[in-house]
């Protein structure tokens, strides 16, 4: 857990030209309490200033144990742990337990939430008949997001969001059956048939077993590519208060049932500008036919004529630390599969453009989509699924911080104010009046 550096005589003063008033409002983790703004007012009748906040930049919304970034220094932790050591020493259900729960599972309480998912990962046969009336065309992110709120209409105890004890059975459902979800999705897409549980693998083998198998032939699972989803479900399990961690929080804070919340948060990672990052990269690098063909690729990005996909990030303006290790994992992942020029191409393409004085000043350094897509697309997956992986691995995130959320009894429901700029008071006007 980061420094706790609140002193209690901290205090920011400020004066209010309008007025001439001085104000002090206390500081507590290097933030001001908003509600403290409304005490500024230029008289008695004023509702109070607020702060004007788009996209919530600059504004915190919670406080929270389960997550760390440092952008600045290209830093990632979950409960005090590096993501390095995370990806590359843990397994994804142990991740799962430590991101819950706050602690590295022991033994015992591993097996225990294995069996536990394992007794779980059976979808109830509605959910599967709701993907038989699915256009194949529709894309799998919107199977996924339309099965997760289906998902909590099979089970009648899903609303007591209260309840510690009803919060973990919910907890265990949906990491258990995200995947299955995602299966069924990816399989009704490619008629494949219904999906085939084998709860004898890890939950990674299993996920890549419940998509890749074909009727009456077992599909083998090589190690490094059961190692590669997992360290890739690892890296994607959370990133603080992300577009849909957030979303998760804001719906979730109505106290409605959590497959509702989760659904939300699929559905904010669905946009490009989130889970479908890893698709652009992708798609960037079929743009460019050799390696030969890098730094002219590059001068267009500088021109303004492309752009750049998987450099850069709203948090870290160092490399993010996810890339270097997703980077390892694309080679172990390429000696099984194969060589692929793709990615020659991308090692290129970051050498130089973390070598261009025009990118590196501008702090765009490769980020963890740079080489995900590259890995589920050697693994034989079409660039659609991508964000579905994505949201397999974020689903402990989101249900970390609902869980965290409900736990809290400062929780309110989520209600921002915003800037009125339409008309003011005017009188209706009848129709036959209306210019």
């Amino acid at each position: 857990m980061s420094e706790d550096t609140t002193n209690n005589s901290d205090a920011l003063s400020a004066i209010d030209s309008r007025t001439g008033k001085e104000y002090t409002l206390p500081i507590e983790h290097d933030t001001i309490p908003a509600t403290k703004l409304r005490e500024i007012k230029v008289n008695d009748d004023d509702f109070g200033m607020l702060s004007y906040d788009p996209a919530l930049k600059n504004t915190v919304t919670c406080k929270s144990s389960i997550c760390f970034i440092d952008g600045e220094k290209g830093i990632l932790e979950y409960r005090g742990y590096p993501i390095q050591e995370t990806a590359s020493k843990g397994t994804y259900l142990e991740i799962c337990w430590l991101l819950l729960n706050g602690e590295l599972p022991t033994a015992a309480e591993l097996d225990m939430f294995q069996a536990e998912i394992s007794a779980a990962t059976y979808a109830p046969q509605d959910i599967q008949k709701l993907h038989d009336v699915f256009n194949k065309n529709l894309h799998p992110m919107a199977m996924l997001e339309s099965a997760l709120a289906a998902l909590g209409g099979e089970f009648d105890d899903i609303d007591d969001v209260l309840s510690a004890e009803s919060r973990h059975q919910q907890i265990i459902r949906l990491i258990a059956l995200t995947p299955v979800l995602a299966a069924m999705g990816y399989r009704h897409r490619n008629d494949l048939g219904p999906v085939e549980v084998n709860t004898d693998l890890s939950y990674s083998s299993n996920f890549l077993h419940m998509m890749l198998s074909r009727k009456g032939r077992e599909h083998e699972i090589h190690p490094a590519l059961e190692k590669a989803m997992d360290a890739l479900l690892i890296l994607h399990a959370d990133h603080e208060q992300n577009c849909s961690a957030n979303a998760v929080r804001a719906v979730g804070s109505s106290r409605v049932n959590p497959y509702s919340a989760v659904s939300a948060g699929a559905s904010a990672l669905h946009g490009p500008l989130h889970g479908g990052a890893n698709q652009a990269v992708l798609e960037m690098l079929n743009q460019i036919d050799s390696v030969e063909d890098v730094p002219a690729f590059l001068e267009s990005c500088k021109n303004g004529e492309r752009r750049l996909m998987g450099f850069g990030h709203r948090v870290y303006k160092n490399y993010d630390p996810r890339a270097k290790v997703i980077g390892e994992l694309a080679a172990n992942v390429f000696d099984v599969v194969g060589h692929n020029p793709k990615l020659d191409i991308a090692i290129a393409l970051e050498k130089a453009a973390v070598a261009d004085e025009y990118f590196s000043s501008r702090k765009l350094f490769p980020n963890v989509d740079f080489y995900s897509g590259l890995i589920y697309s050697a693994m034989g997956f079409d660039a659609r699924m991508f964000t579905v992986f994505f949201a397999v691995g974020r689903m402990v995130g989101w249900l970390a911080h609902w869980n965290e959320m409900m736990a809290d009894s400062s929780t309110k429901i989520v209600r921002p104010r915003q800037i009125y700029t339409g008309y003011e008071r005017r009188d209706w006007v009848e129709a036959s009046d209306r210019k």
